[in-house]
């Protein structure tokens, strides 16, 4: 959501980068790839969004990891530092505590988003669900509901209501059903864990 903001804002096309079409099983291809997609942000300015990036980022201290892999993250870094574009990188990550040290040197910002408060996910509520919400929504068990779940989740539980709504051809979301929308939300991340 914060990629597509930031090229929303700067007027930018959002380039998500798909990891699973740049990794090669092949040797030095990997590298290639990012090569020419380093090459494409000069010819083409853009947003280009790295979203899972500890796929390629990993630490290349831990002793269970691939050589090819600590290649590609070096070349990465050199593509990152020679970068001249007018481009905006971005990478996302659940698992920061996987990265290479030398990537938080490489960026110019870490951002890290904890889990919204109560006004937060409110907020965030009734801004995904401006057009559905009736004019009294029970807040406190709507907030009680999202407590523990991320902006990601709380917006994907909004999207599901929405449909929901759609689907039953009904103008508005209740309380109850968007509590349990949320709800859905925690049970799943449960099973995650």
């Amino acid at each position: 959501m914060t990629a597509s903001a930031l090229a929303g804002e700067l007027h930018l096309p959002l380039f998500s980068v798909q990891l699973h079409g740049l990794i090669s099983k092949f040797m030095g291809e990997t590298s290639a790839k990012l090569h020419t997609l380093f090459e494409s942000m000069n010819v083409t300015r853009g947003v280009y969004f790295f979203d899972e990036f500890d796929a390629i980022g990993a630490d290349r201290g831990v002793g269970n990891d691939v050589g090819e892999v600590r290649r590609v993250l070096n070349s990465f870094l050199q593509f990152l530092e020679q970068d001249n574009s007018d481009s905006l990188i971005l990478a996302a990550t659940n698992f920061v505590g996987m990265l290479d040290n030398a990537l938080f040197r490489r960026f110019d910002d870490v951002v890290r988003y904890t889990l919204p408060s109560a006004q937060e996910a409110e907020m965030l509520i009734r801004n995904r669900l401006h057009a559905f919400l009736p004019s009294r929504v029970g807040w406190k068990k709507v907030q009680s509901a999202a407590k523990g779940l991320s902006h990601a989740e709380i917006a994907r539980a909004c999207d599901d209501a929405a449909k929901q709504c759609v689907i039953e051809d009904c103008e508005k979301v209740s309380s109850a059903q968007l509590a349990d929308f949320l709800s859905e939300r925690q049970a799943a991340r449960s099973h995650e864990d």
